[in-house]
């Protein structure tokens, strides 16, 4: 995991959260401005005017006996007010659910958006380095945080700040001293709650990033589901499991307890309050001459207040953990991009597909400094040129076909295709020039048809048909219940390990770019599919620039050139006949193998 996903909630990182979800509010001003008034207007209506008017009816009653042939005419104007204020705050509470519903909705929609188009841009680089499992949790609590902050804001906070604007405009005019003591007593119950806020918000952070670390370790679990079984490491992998769910347990435990003594000091200075609220109004008509029906509203009143702030007790603790559980795609949303678009970025275009690598230089971020893959490097590779890279493990065959994807970006010197720098064309225009087939296939838990159409997502049925014969995947798919349209599951897992790659290659053969990197692209394959395929990547390279990454020298004896890397060097460079014969390092490989594998880079 990163560091920066480990580091401890900021106050920076609360206002980057509230400002990241008040940006796709603010999307919506005519739902929020319906939420705030219907919100207050519920409060307002069915707690606050229906009481006034009940003390408005008390008050009549003890004014003195009403006849019974009068009941209707003097009570008959509080009964339709009461009718009135309970119908439209009935409306103001199903518009109120109405709008939430609407808030929520479309602000996870653009959050949502928000955290799939950061993640898919960043570098590879950022992925590897992070579980996959804590990327979509981390996500899922992005968004379930807006959700939690849009309640709480909806449901307590504005009818809070309305509970308050009430008792004031009610009140102050009859009791300005109770209204006065009462809200003396408010302003401390409120420092005090936002005191234990702050010291439980760090708490409620760390409960998130354990929860996130957690679903890391059961994605990573699932995901190689295969070896854990294969070597019979359950009982190993249940104890990373168990060391990860103790931590979350243990986090949750300590955030609880935190809780639990601020609701305890809280709900003491509640009883406070209505302990001063009984004693105003038992003697409130002898002391002040304060009615009885306005009695019944200063309780009442008070009673509710305090009932909402006993909920700002809550309200503060569901806003920690919306905020705690936001914190670290938060700060995902704010790294900057490793490799990044120019602003005045240019589409890539290839009419030869000359590439160039000239004076480069490159090392990995987490590499110790001066810990070079390449120095001064310089390679060219003509228009239509066929070239093998080959060597050792960690000689750098692979991220030489990385660099020139753009997967990383090199510290000195440029990569260049048909003499454009690639570091000044926007990356998806590049890599549409560019068929990728790497050792391991990547496949979409989606059906065949679609993962061979990916490069060409508007081939027709004949072209994907075609491409998976070229590709000779043909013949398996149609024996296949479903033929193109089964499901390959989870990274293709119900396919063999060729099955996956001539569907890979068969992609490659659709996509028809000017660019061919193939980086072991056969390895998978038994020896018969593979001189099968063999010809179908003939064909595919003809008249395009390719670079064939190969551990098995068999594969790139018939290029047009091989380069021969050695600890990020070229050592030696040539064809297969010259190479053989030349006594160097290529010599000896090949003299080794005949047809044997290199170890893997």
């Amino acid at each position: 995991m990163s560091q920066r996903s480990t580091a401890p909630l900021k106050r920076s990182t609360v206002k980057r959260t509230l400002q990241r979800f008040w940006a796709v509010t603010r999307m919506q001003p005519g739902i929020t401005a319906l939420s705030v008034i219907t919100s207050a207007g519920y409060t307002a209506l069915l707690t606050y005017a229906n009481t006034y008017v009940m003390g408005l009816i008390v008050d009549r009653v003890q004014a003195g006996p009403v006849a019974p042939d009068q009941v209707a005419a003097v009570f008959g104007p509080y009964v339709l007010a009461l009718l009135l204020v309970n119908a439209v705050g009935q409306a103001f509470s199903k518009l109120q659910d109405y709008t939430v519903y609407k808030l929520e909705m479309n602000g996870n929609y653009h959050l949502a958006r928000l955290c799939f188009d950061t993640l898919s841009n960043q570098s590879m680089t950022f992925h590897t380095s992070r579980f996959g499992g804590s990327l979509v949790s981390q996500t899922s609590r992005f968004m379930g945080g807006y959700t939690a902050l849009v309640d709480v804001v909806v449901y307590s906070l504005i009818p809070t700040v309305a509970a308050v604007v009430c008792t004031l405009v009610t009140l102050v005019p009859v009791a300005p001293l109770f209204v006065l003591i009462l809200f003396v007593l408010l302003t401390v119950y409120v420092a005090a709650a936002y005191f234990m806020y702050n010291k439980i918000l760090p708490l409620t952070a760390a409960t998130a990033k354990a929860q996130n670390k957690l679903s890391g370790v059961l994605s990573d679990a699932v995901t190689n589901i295969l070896a854990v079984k294969t070597y019979g490491r359950e009982d190993f992998e249940r104890g990373f499991f168990d060391a990860a769910n103790t931590e979350a347990m243990e986090t949750e435990r300590v955030s609880m307890n935190a809780m639990m003594r601020r609701g305890a000091m809280t709900s003491t200075l509640i009883t406070v309050i209505m302990f001063v609220t009984s004693i105003f109004v038992a003697g409130g008509n002898a002391w002040f001459g304060i009615s009885a029906g306005t009695l019944v509203m200063m309780f009442t009143y008070t009673y509710q207040l305090t009932m909402r702030f006993n909920y700002f007790n809550s309200m503060l603790a569901r806003m920690n953990r919306a905020v705690g559980d936001a914190a670290e795609m938060t700060r995902i949303l704010d790294e900057p991009r490793l490799v990044e678009d120019a602003p005045d970025a240019a589409e890539l275009a290839v009419s030869e597909g000359a590439i160039d690598f000239e004076h480069l230089s490159f090392r990995y971020l987490d590499a110790a400094e001066g810990d070079y893959v390449f120095s001064d490097l310089d390679l060219h590779v003509p228009a239509g040129q066929r070239i093998g890279l080959v060597g050792r493990s960690g000689s750098g065959k692979t991220t030489l076909t990385k660099l020139l994807l753009r997967l990383s970006d090199v510290q000195e010197g440029r990569v260049l295709v048909d003499g454009q720098d690639i570091s000044r064309c926007t990356q998806q225009s590049l890599r549409r020039q560019i068929a990728y087939v790497p050792q391991e296939a990547l496949l979409f838990h989606r059906s065949i048809g679609e993962n061979i159409a990916y490069g060409k997502p508007d081939a027709t049925v004949e072209e994907i048909r075609d491409a998976a014969a070229q590709a000779n995947a043909l013949e398996f798919i149609d024996r296949l219940p479903n033929g193109l349209e089964t499901m390959v599951g989870e990274r293709g897992v119900k396919l063999s390990g060729g099955q996956r790659q001539r569907i890979a290659i068969a992609r490659a053969i659709l996509a028809d770019a000017p660019i061919l990197v193939l980086d072991e692209a056969t390895s998978a394959l038994d020896s018969e599919s593979e001189a099968a395929v063999q010809g179908a990547l003939e064909n595919l390279m003809r008249g395009r620039t390719a670079i064939v990454v190969a551990h098995r020298l068999s594969t790139v004896a018939s290029l047009d050139r091989i380069v021969v890397l050695d600890g990020g060097e070229i050592v030696e460079d040539g064809t297969h006949a010259e190479l053989s014969q030349a006594g160097g390092v290529y010599e000896g490989l090949w003299d080794r193998q005949s047809g044997a594998f290199l170890e893997g880079e």
